[in-house]
């Protein structure tokens, strides 16, 4: 049995953000973190009160989850040693915002066992982190990556683009002036604006979708040209520190996801738990179901679903291991794709068929094109 991956998420921070109604309903609270922690420590002994697993990625995240404070993580991480089998070469992550990141707090997670955390810097320009409602800015980021440094080798980076009123070359200034830190690994999001939240309400000005095109293409330039290798549409690593947790997103490994909102891929279906955090924490009290059955792709079967995550990345698929482990054929899918080779979106080299950067920026175009035609029989 493959190792597993174990997922925590912690939706706690200290204030709202207008990019994120999730925050308004999760702000910190101690009785409130405490109860939310007892239920997750619950949840965790269901599912491995029968056997131990092997398990060789954790990854906290949230929300903020270094406001849950290093206490909490530590009395976690504690309880997830006693109910599984850590590998000797466990990847322990812990996603921490600038503002909540001092000396105990990295102490205390250091000797719990976490060897890499990552950053929310979002942005190196004050006045984009202050648009984003965020509670540091760009020094404090630094300075808290340098007092991180003393403590952790494995260093991860979060950065945003498509953010109000940034132009291209504020976006290319961000990665210059972070990338110039040398942390290991860097992920880039586009902002999206979500429905129903407070910048959703009061509306967004965007850069249009050519500046948005330019800030992906050209970032990815800069990055390359700094020594990160990108290896999934929104990530790079240096010196080969990739996320072996995310990694196994796209290659369809088990993970368990424990807490509000947390989606796992676990026992050969997809689920996640109730979203709202009142609704999990009083339903693992009172020991009534909190799964909600996801399994949003339904429609297609687990080979489909595995060319639309591996062609998000930059290895792309392997056509003859995608025959052995699926005992079926590539070629539907190839009489789908090859156009796309024409038109410079894709590549088939050392029997990989992969997207090119250009193609990333149209992925869910040509993945759709792709998955619905094979499943509709139109090749």
């Amino acid at each position: 049995m493959e190792p597993l991956g174990l997922y925590f998420h912690i939706p706690f921070c200290r204030r709202k953000c207008d990019y994120c109604d999730f925050y308004s309903v999760c702000t910190a609270d101690d009785k409130k973190m405490d109860r939310y922690l007892s239920a997750v420590i619950s949840q965790l002994d269901e599912y491995f009160r029968y056997g131990k697993r092997t398990v060789d990625t954790v990854y906290i995240g949230g929300g903020t989850p270094s406001v849950f404070g290093g206490k909490r993580l530590e009395r976690l991480l504690g309880e997830v040693k006693k109910r599984v089998e850590l590998s000797r070469s466990v990847e322990i992550t812990v996603e921490a915002n600038p503002e909540s990141i001092d000396k105990g707090f990295l102490k205390k997670i250091r000797s719990a066992g976490v060897n890499r955390l990552s950053i929310g810097f979002q942005s190196a320009d004050n006045t984009e982190l202050a648009a984003l409602g965020r509670l540091h800015d760009y020094a404090g980021a630094v300075s808290a990556f340098k007092l991180a440094r003393e403590y952790f080798d494995n260093i991860s980076v979060d950065l945003m683009y498509g953010l109000e009123g940034q132009s291209l070359e504020s976006w290319l200034d961000t990665l210059d002036n972070v990338t110039d830190l040398a942390p290991d690994h860097v992920s880039c999001y586009c902002l999206k604006v979500e429905e129903g939240t407070p910048l959703w309400k009061r509306g967004c000005d965007q850069p249009d979708e050519d500046t948005l095109c330019d800030m992906y293409l050209k970032g990815i330039e800069l990055l390359n040209s700094k020594g990160y290798r990108q290896y999934e549409i929104s990530n790079f690593a240096k010196g080969g520190k990739i996320s072996r947790h995310n990694s196994k997103y796209w290659d369809l490994s088990e993970y368990l996801g424990l807490g509000c909102a947390a989606h796992s891929f676990y026992g050969g279906r997809r689920f996640s738990f109730v979203p709202d955090i009142e609704k999990y924490i009083s339903g693992i009290e009172g020991k009534k179901p909190v799964t909600e059955d996801l399994d949003e792709l339904a429609y297609i079967n687990r080979s489909g679903e595995y060319v639309m995550l591996k062609l998000r990345t930059n290895e792309g698929i392997d056509m003859d291991g995608f025959e052995k482990r699926f005992e079926c054929s590539f070629e539907p899918y190839l009489n789908v794709l090859e156009k796309y080779i024409k038109t410079g979106h894709a590549e088939k080299k050392d029997g990989f068929f992969r997207l090119t950067p250009k193609g990333l920026l149209v992925s869910n175009m040509i993945i759709g094109d792709a998955v619905n035609s094979v499943c509709s029989g139109v090749n």
